[in-house]
């Protein structure tokens, strides 16, 4: 059983940076594709990046934070970062990690398996 925690989130102004990280307490990480979601006050819970597992190569991300948010892994660390660059207040939402079953990631989220807590993140100045 996969067990994700995030970390990461706070208050930060707009224009500012965040990273989110996600972790298992057990098992690797390595397996699994990983995707973030977020979910804002009275929205759906929205895609927002995601990446493959070891074995192959791929990030995809949402065209709301392409080119500001970047995802990434640390293998030897069992945890995958969320860099968050040039925040707006549109940002503002809890962000999820999740576990995929399979390599290839999906920005569907009802493809993934496992789910953290999540970690709030509120961009205002």
């Amino acid at each position: 059983q996969l067990q994700l925690v995030e970390s990461g989130g706070g208050l930060v102004q707009p224009g500012g940076s965040l990273r989110l990280s996600c972790t298992s307490s057990g098992e690797t990480l390595d397996y699994y594709a990983i995707g973030w979601f977020r979910q804002a006050p009275g929205k759906e819970r929205a895609f927002v990046a995601a990446i493959t597992g070891i074995f192959t190569s791929g990030t995809p991300v949402a065209n709301s934070v392409r080119g500001r948010f970047t995802i990434s892994r640390d293998n030897a660390k069992n945890t995958v970062y969320l860099q968050m660059d040039k925040l707006t207040p549109e940002d503002t939402a809890v962000y999820y990690c999740a576990g995929r079953g399979e390599s290839w990631p999906s920005p569907d989220s009802s493809t993934y398996d496992y789910w953290g807590e999540g970690t709030q993140v509120t961009v205002s100045a």
